[in-house]
This record gives structure tokens, C-alpha cells and sequence, in this order.
């Protein structure tokens, strides 16, 4: 029986893995002032940025509803689930809810849902794990413990090059913002274990956070040549592909995987953003 993975869209993807993986995206809604975007393979991220950057109002994000995951669990028998963190967004409570909706009426099936306590490229990073357990054959039990195993020893970073968002949704105050924008402070920002946003670092320059993001993958990671490292940028091809080059003269990843931020990685990255994982 078919083994499929499912995810939301905040699971960022290139056309390559997009082509190999074969996964289901099931959308969430971006909200700037009175106008909604779906997060879909027709979101304009350019002009994302640009409604952003024009609109007072911080955007905000609605997570899909039970009934657009139950449409997505009914095509398959068996179906693996990657959400962004329950700490950001109703999105896995939404996947769980139409878990237990459609297996009341078809018991035959099996669904899980994997909280990734992560985000964009992290996401993608877990679908990916998935997708080889599939690959190798793997009985399901045991590919819900070898990827909640790696779930477990995943770690997400990344730079805002941008504070606006942060400014507008209330994160930071706007004095604070102007100090930081007027000193040139670059917040480097992580996921804790339970899924949250916490600052890891504040740098001052671009170029010293780009340095001690790199630093950053020595001292929280370990067995590179094990792993996947996952780059994901917000209008910021050039800087990722620096970032690439410089890890492989550091670290002996596995491979290493660049991909654009979808729309909602592009909220919460904004304009020049860094994603990592591994």
C-alpha cells in the first residue's frame, strides 16, 4: 500500500526535491491588513515582501483547516504528517483534529503527525528523512521512531537580517528596533526544544553574524558526515550560496540542500532572512 508524505506549506522545497519527493503541500493563509494569500505554488514572494514592507499592519498567518487535511489523508493508505511547531501555529493541532476525524470513519488507515518543533527548511529536512525510511522499506512503527529520533537531535537557526516584522507583531518595541537598526544588530535566533522562537545571539554586522552562524553549526552540532544540512533564504540566493561554500570548507556534511523560502518561511525570515538545519 502507498506510503505518502503530507506536509503544510511553511516545508520549503526547490524544483528538485519538489520532483523527488513528491509530497503534499496543504497550504496556509498569509494576512496583510484586509487582503489573504494562500500560501500555494501561485504566492508572488517578491510581492509578498513588497505588501509587507508597504502595509503598518504585521502580518499575521491562519493554519489550514481539518478539512483541507482530510482531503489530502483520503488519496493515500498510509500517510506520514510534517507540521510547523505547535509552538507557532494551530497547524498540528488542525492535522491531528482531521486525524482523528477521518480515522472514525476509515480505520483501515494509517496516519501520523510529526510536530517538527521546527520551520521551512527544517520541515523539508524531516520529509526528507521520512522519504528514505519509505525508500529502504521500512515498516511504519518504524519509521515514526527513527524520525521522531531525528526530530529529537535537529537543531534550526537563523539570521533576520530585517526587524520590521518583529517591530510590528510587537516581538521588540520600536525604540528598541531603531537602536538595534541604527547600531546594526543582527539577531541570530533558534528553536528551543519545545518548538519556541529564542535569541540565541545578538551580533553586530552582517558579515560578524553570517561568521558566528558558521561557528554556530561546530558548536551545536556533531557527525557531519552523517547529516543533511538544509539552507533556506528569503531573496537572498547569493548570500545562501556564500554561506554553502563556506560551510564546505568547514564541515564534512553529507550533502547540503539550498532551497527559497515558500511564503509562510518568507513572514517569519522577512527580506534577506537565513534559514538552518541540520
Amino acid at each position: 500500500m502507498k506510503k505518502k508524505v503530507v506536509a503544510d506549506s511553511c516545508c520549503d522545497l526547490n524544483k528538485e526535491l519538489g520532483e523527488k519527493l513528491d509530497i503534499e503541500l496543504v497550504p496556509l493563509t498569509i494576512n496583510i491588513g484586509s487582503k489573504a494569500y494562500i500560501d500555494d505554488e501561485h504566492l508572488d514572494t517578491k510581492e509578498l515582501l513588497d505588501k509587507m514592507k508597504a502595509s503598518d499592519a504585521p502580518p499575521s498567518t491562519a493554519c489550514p483547516s481539518p478539512d483541507a487535511f482530510m482531503k489530502a489523508y483520503e488519496k493515500y493508505d498510509n500517510v506520514f504528517v510534517v507540521t510547523i511547531s505547535s509552538a507557532l501555529s494551530g497547524t498540528y493541532n488542525s492535522a491531528v483534529l482531521a486525524k482523528n476525524m477521518i480515522m472514525e470513519e476509515l480505520s483501515n488507515k494509517f496516519i501520523h503527525v510529526f510536530d517538527s518543533f521546527s520551520a521551512s527548511v527544517g520541515e523539508t529536512l524531516i520529509s526528507m528523512k521520512i522519504s528514505e525510511l519509505i525508500a529502504k522499506g521500512y515498516e511504519n512503527s518504524s519509521i515514526v521512531d527513527k524520525t521522531n529520533e531525528y526530530i529529537k537531535g535537529m537543531k534550526t537557526l537563523f539570521i533576520l537580517e530585517s526587524l520590521e516584522n518583529l517591530i510590528k507583531t510587537g516581538r521588540i518595541t520600536s525604540f528598541k528596533g531603531k537602536i538595534a537598526s541604527l547600531l546594526s544588530i543582527k539577531p541570530i535566533m533558534g528553536a528551543t526544544d519545545k518548538g519556541e522562537i529564542n535569541l540565541v545571539e545578538n551580533v553586530r554586522g552582517s558579515k560578524r553574524a553570517f561568521r558566528r552562524l558558521l561557528e554556530l553549526i561546530g558548536e551545536k552540532g556533531e557527525r557531519f558526515e552523517k547529516k543533511i544540512l538544509g539552507i533556506a533564504h528569503c531573496n537572498a540566493l547569493e548570500r545562501a550560496l556564500e554561506f554553502k561554500e563556506e560551510v564546505q570548507k568547514r564541515y564534512n556534511f553529507k550533502d547540503i540542500i539550498v532551497v527559497d523560502t515558500a511564503g509562510i518561511s518568507t513572514v517569519y525570515a522577512n527580506d534577506g532572512g537565513l534559514i538552518i538545519a541540520f
